[in-house]
């Protein structure tokens, strides 16, 4: 399976792009299922792989509709862990494959496993948390109408920036929703308002607030003030890895920085993470080819190297 293929470098990876990930509670991260991780979307598919990396079991994760154009596609995003979940706004005719992917939800919670679902509905690159629609309800009240004793875990994703290399990351998780919690029929609508609410008011306690521009509150939130010494430790290393990196990173931030609205983070992402151990290699076998010498090849650890101390030199 391509997700079990990619989640090993895509591990390592994720640790070059992302400066620090602060996580709430690491517990959460053993968890075993039924489980529905109810989170904001703030950043696109990145959110996604963010979690992947970081959970010990697999997580599959319910995506828009109109990304699975095509069998080569959808076998693709298949094999990622990835269910399509359509909008109306993607086509009313394509609503009843929403069953299906319901269906495929409720294997999963019967083998235990973990489902990601972004309750907001869509993917804005903002600090604010938007109204949640009916498909997380709805997909827990299907499990607990199974007697699947699926529970359901509000998440906070935050990020100090949506474009720039080396972000902050805070992962905020909540309390458990279980089926004990709700009182109501769990065909009522006001059950499923009564479930929203639930999940609202965690949300609003994990999701920070945070208006365009408002600098101050970022930095409260994110500031990480670096000692002098081990800027000054870093200070030549990470402008050798700026000079180095420059060639690659920069054409690709100019193919996507105005195409790519809410989703640049996620394509520099994909991008960089194909390319990124082609760039390296040419970059080594140029070297050795150049001086003839297989110390060269040192350049396999050294030019990461660089990386991780640009992203680490910044205080924010």
């Amino acid at each position: 399976m391509l997700y079990k293929l990619l989640l090993f470098p895509a591990k390592i990876f994720i640790h070059f792009y992302c400066r620090k990930i602060v996580i709430s509670n690491k517990n959460i991260l053993i968890s075993s299922g039924p489980l529905l991780v109810a989170s904001n979307h703030p950043n696109s598919f990145l959110d996604a792989i963010i979690l992947a990396t970081l959970f010990k079991n697999p997580i599959y994760s319910l995506a828009r509709g109109d990304a699975f154009n095509g069998k080569f596609i959808t076998g693709i995003l298949t094999s990622l862990n990835m269910l399509p979940i359509y909008r109306v706004s993607e086509g009313i005719e394509n609503l009843e494959h929403n069953y299906s992917t319901f269906n495929d939800c409720q294997d999963i919670f019967k083998k235990n496993g973990i489902v990601l679902i972004f309750s907001e509905g869509r993917c804005i690159n903002e600090w604010h948390l938007r109204p949640l629609r009916k498909g997380t309800a709805r997909l827990a009240f299907s499990a607990w109408q199974q007697n699947i004793p699926l529970k359901v875990l509000p998440l906070g994703i935050n990020y100090n920036s949506f474009r720039k290399f080396g972000k902050i990351v805070h992962l905020n998780f909540g309390n458990f929703i279980t089926s004990e919690q709700i009182t109501c029929n769990f065909q009522s609508g006001k059950t499923v308002n009564d479930f929203n609410e639930k999940l609202q008011l965690q949300l609003q306690e994990l999701v920070y607030e945070i208006e365009p521009g408002n600098h101050e509150k970022l930095n409260r939130h994110f500031f990480i003030r670096q000692p002098t010494y081990r800027r000054a430790l870093l200070l030549i290393p990470a402008l050798l890895g700026y000079i180095i990196h420059f060639p690659l990173y920069y054409p690709i931030h100019h193919l996507v920085r105005n195409k790519a609205q809410d989703h640049y983070d996620s394509l520099i992402v994909g991008l960089l993470f194909l390319s990124y151990p082609i760039y390296v290699l040419l970059l080594t076998l140029t070297v050795f080819f150049i001086i003839q010498n297989w110390i060269a090849f040192f350049l396999l650890l050294f030019i990461p190297a660089t990386l991780l101390c640009t992203a680490q030199f910044q205080e924010n």
